[in-house]
């Protein structure tokens, strides 16, 4: 399992949100491209960007500082945030994203994700939000009436082969991940799976990897390392 640290971009800052609420947030660095050299050195495999101004404004806002952190990275970095259009697609994979993930437009628009798909291949990625089983929107803000298995079986079809689930009632609360979500989503589908959620500790890496799903990927993890709860080695460690 692959741990990536994230880092979450607002006003051109690093910083957490707890479950999502820009009112709840602290910021960690004004140097989002030196805290990505920090992951690098720590030994950090992939990394996990959001554009958190971006979610909200439905178009990327930190292009130039993805761009950076890209540079900084020397490692694969996945991008989501606001992506809407294939434009918005096209400026992230120009500055050197291995990844993008797309979100609320998977849920609008099927048609778009195919396209998407048999375009940009493993370039891009699904990231579906839920709470209590159903998939939120713009930035968490909107709760939808769709189940997340249901749109991970339909992004599944549309040719996607990653998919970055969060449990958005666990984000940055430190509690643990929501493990009967986690296997009811990789039970769903066959393609990778992140886990994305308040995966904060080595037992939370082992408990995610003792559900025994051969398609979880990942582990996507925040707020506890910027609080020093726990390291990048301990969660790389439990997750080999």
């Amino acid at each position: 399992m692959v741990i990536l640290p994230a880092i979450d971009l607002k006003d051109g800052k690093c910083v957490r949100l707890r479950q999502g609420k820009a009112s709840d947030m602290t910021v960690y660095s004004d140097d989002p491209a030196a805290q990505t050299r920090a992951w690098s050195e720590q030994g950090a495999e992939q990394l996990h960007v959001v554009d958190l101004d971006g979610a909200f404004k439905g178009e990327p806002q930190h292009v130039d500082i993805v761009g950076k952190i890209v540079e900084a990275a020397g490692i694969p970095v996945e991008v989501g945030g606001g992506l809407r259009t294939e434009a918005h697609i096209e400026r992230l994979l120009g500055v050197g994203v291995a990844r993008v993930i797309i979100g609320t437009r998977a849920l609008e628009d099927s048609g778009f994700l195919s396209g998407l798909a048999a375009r940009f291949g493993d370039s891009v990625a699904v990231g579906i939000d839920a709470r209590d089983g159903f998939v939120q929107v713009r930035g968490w803000v909107e709760t939808t009436a769709t189940r997340a298995v249901d749109l991970a079986r339909e992004v599944e079809k549309a040719g996607v082969k990653t998919i970055i689930y969060t449990d958005t009632a666990t984000d940055g609360m430190l509690g643990g991940p929501n493990l009967a979500a986690m296997r009811e989503m990789c039970a769903a589908v066959s393609c990778r799976v992140i886990a994305s959620g308040g995966v904060s500790a080595p037992e939370h890496v082992k408990a995610l990897k003792e559900l025994d799903c051969y398609n979880l990927y990942g582990a996507i993890v925040g707020k506890a390392l910027y609080d020093r709860k726990t390291t990048l080695a301990a969660m790389m460690a439990a997750a080999r």
